[in-house]
């Protein structure tokens, strides 16, 4: 059966293809060969500029067609290189065999024993997926997930004069604002944006086991470390781990996993708030024409954008979860298990865009239903009570919480008729009296 997204079994390139399609660009079998080409490629430029005495004669003027090999990488370059894997069965060596194929082609046949020098398959692969990770992150996911900080933000500045009745524990509590309820998503995903920030894309290069020996012993008399670490840092955009085994440490990349659970997290909130909001009538939901909300029931329009994101970041959170765990872990020097499971990065950050594509289709539809919160709000006249045992608190008069608990805390309706009631009768001054009559759950929201 031919592959397309109707035959695909992952639904990332099936059903929601063209959602998670700009990561094709970092996580495809072609872009991991890409990136491969691009790091041999840097590196034999490096070795000229440092340069090797036998590199000397590389003129700087072909640096930039040698870029251009990486640069204008095509899908049938790619499948040259998996035509020669099937003859080698080893995906670097055939990009090898690639680029001094290019290099026959370029007339630079004496230099083709300096492509990957000294290295071993995991110089590349630690290299290259890093950089696919951060560019990924950096070009893709960040814009993404920006544009729903932004949506939060406008949100949050439109609605901030909506007071809405607070639930803890599920129950009625001190009211709050809605713009301000939504700035919480907004702030929380900012700080973990930070976080995010912080974390080096980090990478392994040391040769066969870290230490340089192949390097070493044909040139000894170079800093290996330092060059290592001018490359990885200038060529490639990433930070040298100073010490490893044959392959990275993942240390970093865990981080940056931990990071992107957290922000599912945030997002997997957001949604359950906004899906409960809806049920609770606070919004309504633009009808599309022709759209069925129901197969069954005609009148229903179902919050699926909210549920369609929740779904997706469970997924992605729990591959992401793994990957943090697994991927640090190695036997001894290095074992294989890192090589598959890496492959499977563009998984969770797919169905993270995923979600945050549907998280913000869910946030274009909502309307506002402010009566709903008003008759929420003068339903619940009692949870103007915290305010009023404050200021009798402060009034030093005799238990006022106990006094407000037995008011409150009764099967008969709390009403604003009830609470002036109440007021009247305390033992304190007209002007405290009228001070606690002012305060109404639509104007006790706080700051």
């Amino acid at each position: 059966m031919e592959l397309t997204t109707l035959t695909a079994i992952s639904p990332i390139d099936g059903r929601y293809r063209s959602k998670a399609e700009p990561l094709a660009e970092y996580y495809s079998e072609y872009a991991l060969i890409r990136y491969r080409v691009r790091v041999e490629i840097e590196y034999f430029i490096a070795l000229c500029e440092l340069p090797l005495p036998q590199l000397k004669g590389v003129d700087a003027a072909l640096f930039g067609k040698l870029r251009d090999i990486y640069k204008n990488f095509s899908i049938a370059d790619a499948q040259t290189v998996k035509d020669t894997e099937k003859i080698t069965n080893h995906d670097v060596k055939a990009v090898e065999y690639f680029i001094k194929g290019k290099f026959d082609e370029m007339g630079l046949q004496e230099y083709k024993e300096f492509i990957h020098f000294g290295l071993t398959s995991q110089d590349i692969n630690n290299t290259s997926i890093p950089m696919a990770v951060k560019e990924s992150i950096e070009e893709c996911y960040m814009p993404a997930l920006q544009a729903l900080i932004d949506k939060l933000n406008a949100y949050a500045t439109e609605w901030k004069d909506i007071p809405m009745l607070a639930k803890t524990h599920g129950q009625p509590a001190s009211p709050t604002r809605l713009g301000k309820e939504i700035k919480v998503f907004a702030y929380r995903l900012e700080e973990q944006v930070k976080l995010l920030k912080q974390v080096p894309y980090s990478a392994k290069f040391g040769g066969a086991t870290g230490n340089y020996n192949a390097h070493h012993v044909a040139y000894p008399d170079y800093d290996w470390k330092e060059f290592g670490n001018n490359f990885v840092s200038k060529y490639l955009g990433l930070q040298r781990e100073q010490w490893t085994t044959q392959i990275s440490n993942y240390d970093n990349m865990a981080a940056v996993f931990d990071a992107l659970r957290r922000i599912n997290s945030i997002i997997m909130d957001l949604d359950r708030d906004f899906w409960t909001y809806i049920s609770m009538e606070y919004f309504k939901q633009t009808i599309k024409a022709g759209e069925v909300g129901s197969s069954a029931m005609p009148h229903k329009v179902n919050p699926i954008d909210f549920e369609n994101s929740e779904g997706n970041l469970g997924i992605s959170t729990a591959i992401l979860e793994h990957l943090a765990h697994k991927l640090p872990v190695s036997r001894l020097q290095r074992d294989l298990t890192d090589s598959t499971v890496i492959r499977n990065i563009g998984v969770p950050m797919g169905h993270s865009l995923i979600a945050i594509a549907s998280t913000m289709k869910g946030l274009g539809k909502l309307i506002l239903n402010e009566k709903a919160l008003k008759e929420d709000l003068e339903n619940c006249w009692s949870v103007v009570a915290e305010a009023i045992q404050t200021i009798l608190r402060r009034e030093g008069y005799p238990k006022p919480y106990e006094t407000l608990k037995a008011l409150t805390r009764t099967n008969s309706a709390v009403t604003e008729q009830s609470i002036h009631d109440f007021v009247k009768e305390l033992n304190v001054s007209d002007a405290v009296k009228a001070e606690i009559m002012a305060i109404t759950p639509y104007n006790y929201t706080g700051l």
